[in-house]
């Protein structure tokens, strides 16, 4: 996973065009290491699932 193709999905799901995106288990640390950098980090929501996967959506407001 490239960054510009998580930072692609990440303001897709910012502005609403995807509602939610699955990050598999091997693009998980890739992925994760673009969203840490973002201002808006604390907006997105990681959703674990079984096998190490996580669904990820974006909140309006910020988690604490």
């Amino acid at each position: 996973m490239t960054d510009e193709f998580v930072n692609d999905i990440l303001n897709r799901l910012m502005t609403g065009e995807l509602s939610e995106y699955y990050v598999k288990n091997e693009d998980f640390m890739d992925f994760r290491r673009v969203l840490v950098k973002r201002e808006d980090f604390k907006h997105f929501r990681g959703i674990g699932q079984r096998g190490g996967d996580v669904l990820y959506k974006y909140l309006e407001e910020p988690r604490s």
